[in-house]
């Protein structure tokens, strides 16, 4: 939200906006941007008749006094998506859904455009280089969207992406999450039935085909005013821990690596390829693609360490990081340290769908505070809950960050990958200093 408000400033609007909360680096962007309202918490003194829009964010409640005087003065009220596509209207678009890798292949695409000279906007969940926002509303006449899942607003609770309405769509897969929002595998798969059908007429549908319940997703609701574009692992090489991409007639040497993120760039070259770019273009600049912020980010390396920090939280993205960091790193021990966090991941439930998740590590410890569970009001886990949950032998479940800290300092790390998987930050620990800290014991 923050970043949609910087966006529509710099296109010359007059924004406002309040949150009970503003937590960096949310609240130095404001300020420095001058959008820092003088004081936290909601002022319905700024909802006045005179308000062209009011943009409501997904974290506001029913009752939120703002919502309620915009209500009654009758203003029209957009939630985050709707009110990107109503900036977006005249432009192409482009969105990428999905259950795992919209945030990289959406990035991908980004760096892509920019280095072949296209003017387009943006919208992404993280941070990349060489982008100053993750949000971008100009007068280009191309937009790329990440499109989440979760509800839009308290007054549109359908998914976010259902707003967007592609001309190039993108499906990377299915994998049920989200079980605070979607209770069934059945309600969570019928929400990519309806975005298939919000692809704008004479659209592309890019998806990939070696995800059976996708395929068969896919198949069960053709459309004859659609083209399909099904995609599967790209040509490539892996050899002394470094990837050779082929893409048509050119080739590139990435810097990112797993045939997780192998199936992202597949999917970005069709999206980039509808667009004019080419595959000499395409191969040059995926070749300088350094990932995301936190999706197999390298934080840290010494001469036999290598340390990474992920994103992953649901089962399918656990299990696709860890494989691919052994992939790429047969030789070495891998190190894995992932941290329940989401809604989903610390709910007894769904603990199941971890199943064998962690397996391809040496070493592997699971954490969780139940400080986390407090403010998710979810009922306390028990260790033995979540090692019976993950099945896999010789697993350490820790609860704080002392026991985490304990638990990396008496590794070894010898000719190792640590690999340190969580959407939080597990319980306060200072993940970089402590990436720095062994891989200089280790040089």
């Amino acid at each position: 939200m923050h970043q949609l408000a910087i966006a529509l400033k710099k296109k010359g609007y007059v924004v406002t906006g309040t949150d009970d909360e503003i937590y960096e680096p949310a609240r130095s962007a404001l300020k420095a941007e001058g959008l820092l309202p003088d004081k936290d918490g909601w002022d319905p003194s700024k909802i006045t008749p005179d308000l062209d829009a009011v943009i409501l964010g997904m974290h506001a409640k029913a009752d939120n006094p703002e919502l309620i005087k915009a209500q009654e003065l009758g203003l029209k009220i957009y939630s985050f998506p709707s009110y990107i596509f109503n900036e977006s209207k005249d432009k192409k678009r482009i969105v990428v859904g999905g259950s795992h890798g919209k945030t990289t292949t959406t990035s991908m695409i980004m760096h892509v455009l920019k280095d072949a000279g296209k003017d387009f906007d943006y919208m992404v969940g993280a941070r990349l280089k060489g982008f100053n926002q993750s949000v971008s509303i100009t007068n280009a006449p191309l937009i790329v969207c990440e499109g989440d899942e979760y509800p839009a607003s308290v007054l549109e609770k359908k998914p976010k992406f259902h707003f967007l309405h592609p001309h190039i769509a993108i499906l990377t897969g299915i994998a049920w999450d989200h079980i605070n929002v979607f209770p069934s595998f059945e309600n969570y798969l019928e929400q990519f039935r309806i975005f298939i059908s919000k692809i704008e007429p004479g659209g592309v549908l890019i998806y990939f085909e070696e995800d059976p319940e996708l395929k068969k997703l896919v198949e069960s609701c053709k459309r004859e005013d659609l083209s399909y574009l099904p995609y599967g692992l790209p040509k490539h090489e892996v050899s002394g821990g470094k990837t050779k991409l082929f893409i048509e007639d050119a080739s590139a040497e990435i810097q990112v690596f797993g045939d997780h993120n192998l199936l992202n760039i597949h999917a970005a070259w069709l999206a980039c390829k509808q667009t004019g770019v080419t595959a000499v273009e395409f191969c040059k600049a995926i070749a300088n693609f350094q990932g995301a912020s936190r999706r197999l980010e390298l934080v840290a390396e010494g001469n036999d360490i290598k340390v990474f920090r992920d994103f992953a939280h649901a089962p399918s993205k656990l299990k696709a990081t860890i494989e691919a960091v052994k992939k790429q790193f047969p030789d070495r021990k891998i190190v894995a340290v992932f941290e329940l966090h989401t809604y989903s991941s610390l709910n007894a439930a769904f603990l199941s769908q971890y199943a064998k998740s962690m397996d391809p590590a040496h070493e592997a410890a699971v954490c969780f505070s139940h400080h986390a569970l407090e403010i998710k009001r979810l009922p306390p886990l028990s260790k033995e809950e979540v090692f019976r949950a993950f099945e896999k032998p010789g697993l350490e479940v820790l609860t704080n960050r002392s026991e985490i800290e304990n638990w990396l300092n008496s590794r070894q790390f010898h000719h190792s990958v640590l690999l340190l998987m969580s959407s939080g930050d597990f319980d306060g620990m200072d993940i970089l200093t402590f990436a720095r800290k062994i891989t200089h014991q280790q040089s």
